[in-house]
């Protein structure tokens, strides 16, 4: 696997998370629909899960495949940008009622 494919994986997580944390907290702030605020929790909780997951695994790469370590350490900052973003949306959605 390229640098550029490490990187790419921590971007398209990140770009995931992202856009379907906005799309549950704008569609709740819109709609009132409570369907976005569950899917928005359900979301904090599997989302984060995943991003954990990721981080793990590109960890254990920068352990055994010293050579990448720079990707890696790359596509972990990039992900570890939704951590912020996802507190501000919980404390967001736990205001709301």
């Amino acid at each position: 696997m390229k640098d550029q494919d490490i990187i790419n994986i921590g971007k398209s997580v990140f770009g995931l998370c992202f856009l379907l944390g906005n799309m549950c907290l704008f569609g709740y702030l819109i709609t009132k629909d409570e369907d976005f605020a569950i899917g928005g929790f359900l979301l904090l909780i599997f989302g984060s899960a995943l991003n954990l997951l990721i981080i793990l695994i590109l960890l254990l790469s920068v352990v055994f495949i010293p050579s990448r370590s720079d990707a890696c350490l790359k596509a972990i900052g990039i992900l570890m940008i939704n951590i912020p973003i996802a507190i501000i949306y919980a404390l967001i959605g736990l205001n709301l009622n």
